[in-house]
Protein backbone atom coordinates (compact mmCIF):
# COMPACT_ATOMS: atom_id res chain seq x y z
CA UNK A 1 0.00 0.00 0.00
CA UNK A 2 1.42 3.39 -0.99
CA UNK A 3 2.04 5.96 1.73
CA UNK A 4 0.22 9.28 1.58
CA UNK A 5 2.24 12.39 0.60
CA UNK A 6 1.88 13.52 4.24
CA UNK A 7 1.54 11.11 7.15
CA UNK A 8 -0.03 12.47 10.34
CA UNK A 9 1.59 11.46 13.60
CA UNK A 10 0.68 13.20 16.84
CA UNK A 11 3.79 14.72 18.40
CA UNK A 12 3.85 15.59 22.10
CA UNK A 13 4.89 19.16 22.81
CA UNK A 14 8.26 19.63 24.49
CA UNK A 15 9.78 22.62 26.28
CA UNK A 16 13.45 22.58 25.18
CA UNK A 17 16.03 22.57 27.99
CA UNK A 18 17.30 26.14 28.32
CA UNK A 19 20.18 24.93 30.50
CA UNK A 20 21.96 23.76 27.33
CA UNK A 21 22.92 27.41 26.72
CA UNK A 22 25.88 28.41 28.95
CA UNK A 23 24.34 31.81 29.63
CA UNK A 24 21.24 30.18 31.14
CA UNK A 25 22.88 27.20 32.80
CA UNK A 26 21.70 28.27 36.26
CA UNK A 27 18.28 29.74 35.42
CA UNK A 28 15.55 28.20 37.58
CA UNK A 29 12.11 27.14 36.39
CA UNK A 30 10.64 29.89 38.58
CA UNK A 31 12.67 32.53 36.76
CA UNK A 32 11.93 31.01 33.37
CA UNK A 33 8.19 31.20 33.97
CA UNK A 34 8.40 34.84 35.05
CA UNK A 35 7.33 37.38 32.42
CA UNK A 36 9.51 39.99 34.12
CA UNK A 37 12.60 37.76 33.92
CA UNK A 38 11.86 36.97 30.28
CA UNK A 39 11.61 40.65 29.33
CA UNK A 40 14.77 41.52 31.24
CA UNK A 41 16.84 38.83 29.52
CA UNK A 42 15.96 39.33 25.85
CA UNK A 43 18.84 38.99 23.39
CA UNK A 44 19.38 42.40 21.79
CA UNK A 45 22.81 42.30 20.13
CA UNK A 46 25.71 40.17 18.99
CA UNK A 47 27.53 40.52 22.32
CA UNK A 48 24.59 39.13 24.29
CA UNK A 49 24.13 36.29 21.81
CA UNK A 50 27.80 35.35 22.15
CA UNK A 51 27.50 35.40 25.95
CA UNK A 52 24.43 33.18 25.78
CA UNK A 53 25.93 30.59 23.44
CA UNK A 54 29.41 30.58 24.97
CA UNK A 55 32.29 28.99 23.03
CA UNK A 56 31.38 26.62 20.23
CA UNK A 57 29.74 28.86 17.63
CA UNK A 58 31.96 29.82 14.70
CA UNK A 59 33.07 33.46 14.78
CA UNK A 60 32.07 33.68 11.11
CA UNK A 61 28.44 33.46 12.17
CA UNK A 62 28.75 36.48 14.46
CA UNK A 63 30.51 38.45 11.73
CA UNK A 64 27.71 37.48 9.33
CA UNK A 65 25.13 38.69 11.83
CA UNK A 66 26.96 41.93 12.61
CA UNK A 67 27.20 42.77 8.92
CA UNK A 68 23.48 42.21 8.48
CA UNK A 69 22.68 44.43 11.45
CA UNK A 70 24.83 47.18 9.95
CA UNK A 71 23.82 46.93 6.27
CA UNK A 72 20.49 45.15 5.76
CA UNK A 73 18.36 44.71 8.89
CA UNK A 74 15.10 46.67 8.91
CA UNK A 75 14.39 45.56 12.50
CA UNK A 76 16.66 45.68 15.52
CA UNK A 77 17.36 42.42 17.32
CA UNK A 78 15.01 41.55 20.17
CA UNK A 79 14.42 37.88 20.99
CA UNK A 80 12.86 36.79 24.30
CA UNK A 81 14.41 33.75 25.99
CA UNK A 82 11.25 31.73 25.28
CA UNK A 83 11.76 32.18 21.52
CA UNK A 84 15.52 31.83 21.67
CA UNK A 85 15.10 28.50 23.43
CA UNK A 86 13.25 27.08 20.43
CA UNK A 87 16.25 27.71 18.14
CA UNK A 88 18.18 24.47 17.51
CA UNK A 89 16.17 22.85 20.32
CA UNK A 90 17.98 19.51 20.36
CA UNK A 91 21.62 20.63 20.39
CA UNK A 92 23.85 22.57 22.77
CA UNK A 93 26.28 25.15 21.34
CA UNK A 94 29.16 22.86 22.37
CA UNK A 95 27.78 19.96 20.30
CA UNK A 96 29.32 19.22 16.90
CA UNK A 97 27.32 20.71 14.08
CA UNK A 98 25.62 23.43 16.15
CA UNK A 99 26.73 26.30 13.92
CA UNK A 100 25.47 24.56 10.78
CA UNK A 101 22.18 23.78 12.53
CA UNK A 102 21.96 27.41 13.65
CA UNK A 103 22.25 28.59 10.06
CA UNK A 104 19.52 26.15 8.98
CA UNK A 105 17.14 26.74 11.88
CA UNK A 106 13.75 28.16 10.79
CA UNK A 107 13.23 30.36 13.87
CA UNK A 108 16.73 31.79 13.54
CA UNK A 109 16.14 32.50 9.85
CA UNK A 110 13.39 35.02 10.49
CA UNK A 111 14.19 36.27 14.01
CA UNK A 112 17.98 36.62 13.63
CA UNK A 113 18.68 37.05 9.90
CA UNK A 114 22.32 37.15 8.78
CA UNK A 115 23.83 38.84 5.75
CA UNK A 116 24.43 35.59 3.88
CA UNK A 117 20.68 34.84 4.04
CA UNK A 118 19.88 37.84 1.85
CA UNK A 119 19.81 38.01 -1.92
CA UNK A 120 22.69 39.90 -3.49
CA UNK A 121 21.18 40.15 -7.00
CA UNK A 122 17.78 41.52 -5.95
CA UNK A 123 17.88 42.19 -2.18
CA UNK A 124 14.75 44.36 -2.55
CA UNK A 125 12.07 44.39 -5.21
CA UNK A 126 12.00 47.67 -7.20
CA UNK A 127 8.45 48.21 -5.91
CA UNK A 128 9.18 47.38 -2.29
CA UNK A 129 8.19 50.02 0.24
CA UNK A 130 8.71 50.73 3.92
CA UNK A 131 4.94 50.86 4.46
CA UNK A 132 4.20 48.29 1.79
CA UNK A 133 0.46 48.09 2.51
CA UNK A 134 0.05 51.89 2.69
CA UNK A 135 -1.54 51.58 6.12
CA UNK A 136 -0.44 55.04 7.28
CA UNK A 137 -1.84 56.54 4.09
CA UNK A 138 -5.23 55.16 5.13
CA UNK A 139 -5.14 56.49 8.69
CA UNK A 140 -8.40 58.23 9.49
CA UNK A 141 -6.86 59.31 12.78
CA UNK A 142 -3.25 58.67 13.71
CA UNK A 143 -2.75 54.91 14.00
CA UNK A 144 -6.26 53.91 12.87
CA UNK A 145 -6.28 52.36 9.39
CA UNK A 146 -9.69 52.16 7.71
CA UNK A 147 -9.01 49.96 4.71
CA UNK A 148 -12.09 47.72 4.65
CA UNK A 149 -15.69 48.97 4.80
CA UNK A 150 -16.58 47.24 8.09
CA UNK A 151 -13.16 46.76 9.71
CA UNK A 152 -10.38 48.93 11.10
CA UNK A 153 -6.85 48.32 12.33
CA UNK A 154 -5.90 50.14 15.53
CA UNK A 155 -2.12 50.46 15.92
CA UNK A 156 -2.12 51.26 19.61
CA UNK A 157 1.65 51.34 20.11
CA UNK A 158 4.88 50.98 18.09
CA UNK A 159 6.74 48.30 20.10
CA UNK A 160 6.72 44.53 20.61
CA UNK A 161 8.28 42.08 23.08
CA UNK A 162 10.07 40.59 20.05
CA UNK A 163 11.05 41.92 16.63
CA UNK A 164 10.61 39.74 13.55
CA UNK A 165 13.00 40.39 10.69
CA UNK A 166 10.16 40.37 8.14
CA UNK A 167 7.90 42.80 10.03
CA UNK A 168 5.40 44.39 7.63
CA UNK A 169 5.25 47.48 9.88
CA UNK A 170 9.00 48.01 9.87
CA UNK A 171 8.38 51.66 8.98
CA UNK A 172 6.79 52.30 12.39
CA UNK A 173 7.60 49.47 14.77
CA UNK A 174 10.75 49.08 16.81
CA UNK A 175 14.03 50.90 17.20
CA UNK A 176 15.86 52.63 14.35
CA UNK A 177 18.46 50.54 12.52
CA UNK A 178 21.42 51.77 10.44
CA UNK A 179 19.25 51.48 7.30
CA UNK A 180 15.81 52.50 8.63
CA UNK A 181 14.90 55.58 10.65
CA UNK A 182 11.49 54.77 12.10
CA UNK A 183 8.36 56.85 11.76
CA UNK A 184 7.19 58.35 15.06
CA UNK A 185 3.65 58.92 16.27
CA UNK A 186 2.95 62.62 16.77
CA UNK A 187 0.12 62.36 19.29
CA UNK A 188 0.43 61.15 22.86
CA UNK A 189 -0.74 57.59 23.41
CA UNK A 190 -3.88 58.53 25.34
CA UNK A 191 -4.84 61.25 22.84
CA UNK A 192 -4.33 58.77 19.98
CA UNK A 193 -6.46 56.05 21.60
CA UNK A 194 -9.12 58.60 22.49
CA UNK A 195 -9.25 59.81 18.89
CA UNK A 196 -9.70 56.22 17.74
CA UNK A 197 -12.71 55.58 19.95
CA UNK A 198 -14.19 58.96 19.00
CA UNK A 199 -13.95 58.04 15.31
CA UNK A 200 -15.57 54.66 15.89
CA UNK A 201 -18.46 56.19 17.82
CA UNK A 202 -19.31 58.31 14.78
CA UNK A 203 -18.86 55.56 12.17
CA UNK A 204 -21.44 52.86 12.90
CA UNK A 205 -20.57 51.03 9.68
CA UNK A 206 -17.47 49.68 11.44
CA UNK A 207 -18.20 46.50 13.39
CA UNK A 208 -14.75 44.89 13.68
CA UNK A 209 -11.61 46.26 15.35
CA UNK A 210 -8.19 44.63 15.19
CA UNK A 211 -6.18 45.94 18.14
CA UNK A 212 -2.54 45.69 17.16
CA UNK A 213 0.65 47.71 16.98
CA UNK A 214 3.30 46.64 17.64
CA UNK A 215 2.08 43.98 20.01
CA UNK A 216 -0.68 44.52 22.55
CA UNK A 217 1.43 42.66 25.14
CA UNK A 218 3.62 45.77 25.35
CA UNK A 219 0.76 48.08 26.27
CA UNK A 220 0.42 48.21 30.09
CA UNK A 221 -2.47 45.94 30.95
CA UNK A 222 -4.67 48.58 32.67
CA UNK A 223 -4.47 50.78 29.55
CA UNK A 224 -5.19 47.89 27.18
CA UNK A 225 -8.13 46.74 29.29
CA UNK A 226 -9.51 50.28 29.42
CA UNK A 227 -9.23 50.66 25.63
CA UNK A 228 -10.98 47.34 24.94
CA UNK A 229 -13.63 48.21 27.54
CA UNK A 230 -14.23 51.49 25.67
CA UNK A 231 -14.66 49.54 22.43
CA UNK A 232 -17.20 47.29 24.14
CA UNK A 233 -19.28 50.35 24.94
CA UNK A 234 -19.69 51.24 21.25
CA UNK A 235 -22.95 49.70 20.04
CA UNK A 236 -21.76 49.01 16.48
CA UNK A 237 -18.67 46.99 17.48
CA UNK A 238 -19.33 43.25 17.30
CA UNK A 239 -15.83 41.76 16.92
CA UNK A 240 -12.58 42.67 18.70
CA UNK A 241 -9.33 40.94 17.85
CA UNK A 242 -6.19 41.34 19.96
CA UNK A 243 -3.02 40.81 17.90
CA UNK A 244 -0.06 39.40 19.82
CA UNK A 245 2.87 37.30 18.72
CA UNK A 246 3.77 37.29 22.41
CA UNK A 247 1.29 34.48 23.03
CA UNK A 248 4.04 32.38 21.49
CA UNK A 249 7.11 34.58 22.09
CA UNK A 250 6.27 35.53 25.68
CA UNK A 251 3.50 33.17 26.92
CA UNK A 252 4.56 33.94 30.48
CA UNK A 253 2.91 37.36 30.12
CA UNK A 254 -0.46 35.89 29.19
CA UNK A 255 -0.26 33.57 32.20
CA UNK A 256 0.11 36.39 34.76
CA UNK A 257 -2.71 36.83 37.25
CA UNK A 258 -3.27 40.44 36.13
CA UNK A 259 -3.81 39.51 32.50
CA UNK A 260 -5.91 36.41 33.17
CA UNK A 261 -8.27 38.21 35.56
CA UNK A 262 -8.47 41.20 33.23
CA UNK A 263 -9.33 39.01 30.25
CA UNK A 264 -12.03 37.35 32.32
CA UNK A 265 -13.58 40.76 33.01
CA UNK A 266 -13.46 41.72 29.33
CA UNK A 267 -14.86 38.36 28.23
CA UNK A 268 -17.75 38.65 30.70
CA UNK A 269 -18.64 42.12 29.42
CA UNK A 270 -18.34 40.92 25.83
CA UNK A 271 -20.78 38.08 26.49
CA UNK A 272 -23.25 40.49 28.06
CA UNK A 273 -23.07 42.74 25.01
CA UNK A 274 -23.01 39.83 22.51
CA UNK A 275 -19.54 40.80 21.23
CA UNK A 276 -16.79 38.35 20.26
CA UNK A 277 -13.23 38.79 21.53
CA UNK A 278 -10.49 36.69 19.94
CA UNK A 279 -6.72 36.61 20.17
CA UNK A 280 -4.72 36.44 16.94
CA UNK A 281 -1.17 35.24 17.30
CA UNK A 282 1.70 34.66 14.86
CA UNK A 283 3.45 31.27 14.87
CA UNK A 284 5.52 30.24 11.85
CA UNK A 285 7.03 26.88 12.80
CA UNK A 286 5.96 23.80 14.74
CA UNK A 287 9.03 23.93 16.99
CA UNK A 288 7.76 27.22 18.42
CA UNK A 289 4.69 25.50 19.89
CA UNK A 290 5.78 24.38 23.36
CA UNK A 291 3.85 23.35 26.50
CA UNK A 292 4.05 26.91 27.85
CA UNK A 293 2.56 28.27 24.63
CA UNK A 294 -0.25 25.70 24.83
CA UNK A 295 -0.82 26.55 28.49
CA UNK A 296 -1.12 30.27 27.70
CA UNK A 297 -3.51 29.70 24.79
CA UNK A 298 -5.74 27.44 26.87
CA UNK A 299 -5.66 29.94 29.75
CA UNK A 300 -7.00 32.61 27.40
CA UNK A 301 -9.76 30.31 26.14
CA UNK A 302 -10.70 29.55 29.75
CA UNK A 303 -11.34 33.26 30.35
CA UNK A 304 -14.33 32.99 28.04
CA UNK A 305 -13.08 34.67 24.87
CA UNK A 306 -14.32 33.24 21.61
CA UNK A 307 -11.15 31.92 19.99
CA UNK A 308 -7.37 31.94 19.63
CA UNK A 309 -6.27 31.96 15.99
CA UNK A 310 -2.95 31.87 14.17
CA UNK A 311 -1.84 34.07 11.30
CA UNK A 312 1.54 32.94 10.00
CA UNK A 313 3.70 34.27 7.19
CA UNK A 314 5.08 32.15 4.37
CA UNK A 315 8.86 32.50 4.61
CA UNK A 316 11.34 30.62 2.46
CA UNK A 317 13.54 28.40 4.58
CA UNK A 318 11.06 28.56 7.45
CA UNK A 319 7.74 26.97 6.52
CA UNK A 320 7.35 26.70 2.76
CA UNK A 321 6.85 22.97 2.36
CA UNK A 322 3.54 21.21 2.79
CA UNK A 323 5.02 19.03 5.54
CA UNK A 324 6.26 21.99 7.58
CA UNK A 325 2.90 23.78 7.29
CA UNK A 326 0.89 20.70 8.21
CA UNK A 327 3.21 19.89 11.13
CA UNK A 328 2.65 23.44 12.41
CA UNK A 329 -1.11 23.35 11.95
CA UNK A 330 -1.47 20.05 13.79
CA UNK A 331 0.80 21.26 16.63
CA UNK A 332 -1.39 24.34 17.00
CA UNK A 333 -4.67 22.48 16.75
CA UNK A 334 -3.98 19.29 18.71
CA UNK A 335 -2.33 20.52 21.88
CA UNK A 336 -2.51 24.33 21.96
CA UNK A 337 -6.12 24.61 20.72
CA UNK A 338 -5.03 27.47 18.45
CA UNK A 339 -7.00 27.66 15.20
CA UNK A 340 -4.89 27.77 12.01
CA UNK A 341 -6.33 30.72 10.12
CA UNK A 342 -4.15 32.51 7.54
CA UNK A 343 -0.70 32.21 5.99
CA UNK A 344 0.30 35.42 4.26
CA UNK A 345 2.76 35.90 1.47
CA UNK A 346 5.60 37.96 2.95
CA UNK A 347 4.93 41.62 2.20
CA UNK A 348 7.05 43.64 -0.20
CA UNK A 349 9.25 45.43 2.29
CA UNK A 350 12.94 46.24 1.60
CA UNK A 351 15.55 43.48 1.92
CA UNK A 352 12.94 40.70 2.06
CA UNK A 353 13.34 38.99 -1.33
CA UNK A 354 15.11 35.96 0.14
CA UNK A 355 11.99 35.24 2.22
CA UNK A 356 9.29 35.92 -0.36
CA UNK A 357 7.51 33.28 -2.44
CA UNK A 358 5.93 33.65 -5.84
CA UNK A 359 2.17 33.62 -6.08
CA UNK A 360 2.35 30.29 -7.92
CA UNK A 361 4.31 28.71 -5.04
CA UNK A 362 1.64 29.84 -2.58
CA UNK A 363 -1.09 28.42 -4.80
CA UNK A 364 0.78 25.12 -4.89
CA UNK A 365 1.07 25.06 -1.09
CA UNK A 366 -2.66 25.68 -0.72
CA UNK A 367 -3.33 22.70 -2.99
CA UNK A 368 -0.92 20.42 -1.12
CA UNK A 369 -2.33 20.99 2.37
CA UNK A 370 -5.99 20.48 1.39
CA UNK A 371 -7.72 17.40 2.76
CA UNK A 372 -5.51 16.72 5.77
CA UNK A 373 -6.89 19.20 8.30
CA UNK A 374 -10.53 19.64 9.28
CA UNK A 375 -12.16 22.09 6.92
CA UNK A 376 -12.72 24.62 9.71
CA UNK A 377 -9.00 24.49 10.54
CA UNK A 378 -7.54 24.53 7.03
CA UNK A 379 -5.66 27.84 6.71
CA UNK A 380 -6.05 30.04 3.66
CA UNK A 381 -3.01 31.25 1.74
CA UNK A 382 -3.36 35.01 1.48
CA UNK A 383 -1.84 37.71 -0.70
CA UNK A 384 -2.21 41.12 0.97
CA UNK A 385 -2.32 43.29 -2.14
CA UNK A 386 -1.37 46.98 -1.76
CA UNK A 387 -4.46 49.23 -1.94
CA UNK A 388 -6.66 46.13 -2.10
CA UNK A 389 -6.31 43.98 1.01
CA UNK A 390 -6.41 40.29 1.72
CA UNK A 391 -7.12 38.02 -1.20
CA UNK A 392 -6.98 34.23 -1.37
CA UNK A 393 -4.10 33.34 -3.68
CA UNK A 394 -6.47 31.78 -6.20
CA UNK A 395 -8.55 34.97 -6.49
CA UNK A 396 -6.00 36.56 -8.83
CA UNK A 397 -7.63 38.22 -11.84
CA UNK A 398 -4.75 37.48 -14.21
CA UNK A 399 -1.13 36.49 -13.79
CA UNK A 400 1.89 37.22 -15.98
CA UNK A 401 4.24 34.49 -14.83
CA UNK A 402 7.05 35.59 -17.18
CA UNK A 403 7.37 39.00 -15.52
CA UNK A 404 5.99 37.91 -12.16
CA UNK A 405 3.13 40.41 -12.09
CA UNK A 406 -0.26 39.40 -10.76
CA UNK A 407 -3.32 41.59 -11.19
CA UNK A 408 -6.10 41.89 -8.63
CA UNK A 409 -9.50 43.57 -8.36
CA UNK A 410 -11.63 44.48 -5.37
CA UNK A 411 -15.24 45.09 -4.43
CA UNK A 412 -14.92 48.01 -1.99
CA UNK A 413 -13.22 51.36 -1.64
CA UNK A 414 -10.54 52.06 0.93
CA UNK A 415 -10.33 55.26 2.95
CA UNK A 416 -8.26 56.92 0.20
CA UNK A 417 -10.77 56.09 -2.56
CA UNK A 418 -14.10 57.31 -1.20
CA UNK A 419 -14.51 59.60 -4.23
CA UNK A 420 -12.84 57.36 -6.82
CA UNK A 421 -15.49 56.12 -9.25
CA UNK A 422 -13.06 53.70 -10.93
CA UNK A 423 -11.71 52.03 -7.80
CA UNK A 424 -13.85 48.94 -8.35
CA UNK A 425 -12.85 48.62 -12.00
CA UNK A 426 -9.09 49.11 -11.70
CA UNK A 427 -6.55 46.29 -11.51
CA UNK A 428 -3.87 46.42 -8.82
CA UNK A 429 -0.47 44.79 -9.14
CA UNK A 430 1.51 42.46 -6.90
CA UNK A 431 5.00 41.23 -7.80
CA UNK A 432 6.86 37.94 -7.52
CA UNK A 433 10.55 37.88 -6.53
CA UNK A 434 12.51 38.65 -9.70
CA UNK A 435 15.19 36.00 -9.22
CA UNK A 436 12.52 33.29 -9.53
CA UNK A 437 11.47 34.45 -13.00
CA UNK A 438 12.64 32.97 -16.30
CA UNK A 439 15.63 34.75 -17.85
CA UNK A 440 13.40 36.71 -20.22
CA UNK A 441 11.46 38.09 -17.27
CA UNK A 442 14.61 38.96 -15.35
CA UNK A 443 16.02 40.74 -18.39
CA UNK A 444 12.81 42.79 -18.67
CA UNK A 445 13.18 43.88 -15.03
CA UNK A 446 16.86 44.75 -15.54
CA UNK A 447 15.85 46.98 -18.46
CA UNK A 448 13.19 48.60 -16.27
CA UNK A 449 15.80 49.27 -13.60
CA UNK A 450 18.09 50.98 -16.13
CA UNK A 451 15.19 53.05 -17.44
CA UNK A 452 14.10 54.11 -13.96
CA UNK A 453 17.67 55.00 -13.01
CA UNK A 454 17.95 57.20 -16.11
CA UNK A 455 14.66 58.92 -15.30
CA UNK A 456 15.76 59.54 -11.72
CA UNK A 457 19.07 60.99 -12.90
CA UNK A 458 17.25 63.31 -15.28
CA UNK A 459 14.88 64.45 -12.50
CA UNK A 460 17.83 65.15 -10.19
CA UNK A 461 19.57 67.14 -12.93
CA UNK A 462 16.47 69.29 -13.45
CA UNK A 463 16.13 69.86 -9.71
CA UNK A 464 19.80 70.88 -9.54
CA UNK A 465 19.36 73.44 -12.32
CA UNK A 466 16.23 74.85 -10.69
CA UNK A 467 18.08 75.25 -7.41
CA UNK A 468 20.81 77.29 -9.14
CA UNK A 469 18.42 79.69 -10.89
CA UNK A 470 18.35 82.91 -8.86
CA UNK A 471 15.08 84.30 -7.60
CA UNK A 472 13.77 87.19 -9.75
CA UNK A 473 14.46 90.61 -8.28
CA UNK A 474 11.29 92.50 -7.52
CA UNK A 475 10.85 95.73 -9.45
CA UNK A 476 11.36 98.87 -7.42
Amino acid sequence: MLEQPYVYRHAELVEPDWHRFPGWAHVTAQDWESAQWQRAHCVKNVRQLRELFGPGVDEAFYADLARDQAERATMSMLVPPQMMNTIVPRLAPSDPGFTAALYDDPVRRYMIPVFSDRRTDWPSHPYSARDSLHEAEMWVVEGLTHRYPTKVLAEVLPTCPQYCGHCTRMDLVGNPTPVVAKHKFGMTRDDRLGAMTSYLKTHPGVRDVVVSGGDVANLPWPRLEAFVADLLEIDSIRDIRLATKALMGLPQYWLTDEVRSGMERLAATARQRDVSIAIHTHVNTAQSVTPLVAKAAKAMLETGIRDVRNQGVLLRGVNTTADSLLDLCFALLDDAKIMPYYFYLCDMIPNAEHWRLSLREAQDLQHKIMGYLPGFATPRMICDVPYVGKRWVHQVSRYDTERGISYWTKNYRTAVEVDDERALEREFEYYDPIYLLPESGQEWWRAQAVERAAESAAERAVESVVERVPEPVAAI
